[in-house]
């Protein structure tokens, strides 16, 4: 019997609160499904399973704050399970075992509801003989909440992947179907989570930044690095692609910071108990604003084994789910290193914070045009300062310049990346 616990998102955190479990108990779960939201100072995190199971016995109700650690459940071995579709028809008469839920889908805030490709539309309730998949896919607290205000959930256009209905729809069909009758409407989780709670997310922020200044002993290093023939290629990459394909120049620049930690592996890992850990793979963390305020640094998998294509699908997709509040308990998690910039606010150089128990933290400035010697002759190019902040336990400042010039001669080669 394993025990699925309240997962640690960070070294600032100490507890977490219990949103929503997204499936029932006795559910069938697979490593990486997402079973339960938590709510943390970053906001409300879909968390997965790390073992096949079968999920059962919940120890605790949502709206529930427990510290990090604490058994949420438990996952029992599977063995002689009999899957819902396999259950004699006398039982299933007896206890319906339609399954409500896709694992894998989270919702977690409604600032904003991007499209999704709905495979599934929600259909209206149909004879008793009809087949059970035509009923809405429904999380078990959406379910409960549909019926203490008597909501359909069938009349519910669910905004989760396969048209599954959220707490968060059933709460909007709640406040939608108040204002329609000139009624006032009650504070629900969608409105709280239509405005973040800057607060928390303040002082979770403090934390993170007051914990890595006090136990990490910084070191900086900068580097200004000639742009031309990155951008050169991007821009022939660019002419042959339509917008929606066009790579931006923090692509490049990702690809060439993920290759750089494959050469100075030194700087790509983690401190913890008093020990260095280093990482075989690059995972980057990519700091994103919040437009409520605060600021989030979930990761993209595996970076220098993608395509620039790939790079830019995927950061586009990062920056918008967590502007939406739809991320991964492993995008908050898995990041080996992090990458911040604010060339967009015309920040020319950017010295950052290290985030623990990360070992370097990597910031970009805008790239502008600058007078630029090269070979004698002195012109003018587009130039970007890049800065590494190192944890002097690991690494020294000869390593974090090793790395910056690696950096520098991969951005000088685009056609490698």
């Amino acid at each position: 019997m394993g025990a699925f616990t309240m997962p640690s998102l960070g070294a600032d955190m100490t507890e977490g609160t219990l949103v929503e479990w997204l499936v029932e108990e006795g559910t069938e779960v697979h490593r990486g499904d997402l079973v339960a939201e938590v709510e943390t100072g970053k906001g409300i995190i879909a968390i997965e399973v790390y073992e096949d199971g079968i999920l059962e016995n919940f120890k605790v109700e949502p709206g529930t704050t427990v510290a990090v650690g604490t058994v949420l459940a438990e996952i029992r071995a599977d063995e002689g399970h009999t899957p819902p579709e396999t259950i004699p028809q006398s039982k299933s008469q007896q206890q319906p075992t339609t399954p409500d839920m896709v694992p894998g889908f989270t919702t977690m805030s409604t600032t904003s509801h991007p499209s999704v490709d709905m495979q599934k539309q929600a259909h209206p309730p149909q004879p008793a003989a009809a087949s059970q998949s035509s009923r809405p896919k429904i999380s078990p607290l959406a379910r409960s909440r549909a019926q203490e205000w008597g909501i359909d959930p069938a009349s519910i256009q669910g905004t989760g992947p396969e048209g599954a209905v959220t707490l968060a729809d059933i709460e909007q069909a709640r406040k939608g179907r108040k204002t329609a009758v000139g009624r006032d409407t009650t504070t629900t989780r969608a409105d709280k989570e239509a405005t973040p709670a800057r607060p928390a997310m303040r002082r979770a922020i403090a934390r993170a930044t007051s914990l890595s200044n006090r136990e990490i002993p910084h070191y900086f290093v900068k580097t200004s690095i000639n742009m031309l023939p990155t951008l050169t290629r991007l821009e022939e990459h660019n002419k042959n692609h339509p917008i929606t394909e066009r790579l931006l120049p923090i692509v490049p620049m990702l690809k060439a910071v993920a290759l750089a930690a494959h050469k100075i592996p030194d700087i790509n890992g983690f401190y913890r108990n008093d020990r260095i850990e280093l990482s075989a793979e690059v995972h980057l963390g990519f700091a994103i604003s919040l437009r409520g305020g605060g600021l989030v640094a979930p990761c993209i998998h595996d970076v220098a084994e993608k395509s620039m294509d790939q790079i830019m699908r995927d950061l586009h997709d990062l920056i918008t789910r967590t502007r939406a509040g739809r991320l991964r308990e492993s995008e908050l998690r898995d990041a080996t290193m992090t990458v911040t910039s604010l060339g967009d606010l015309g920040v020319e150089t950017v010295y950052g914070v290290i985030y623990p128990p990360q070992l370097a933290l990597i910031g970009f400035g805008r790239i502008s045009e600058r007078p630029w010697a090269q070979n004698g002759m002195l012109t003018v190019r587009p130039v970007v300062d890049a800065t590494l902040a190192g944890d002097h336990r690991a690494t020294d400042g000869r390593t974090g310049a090793r790395f910056l010039e690696t950096l520098n001669t991969l951005l000088q080669q685009p056609e490698n990346l």
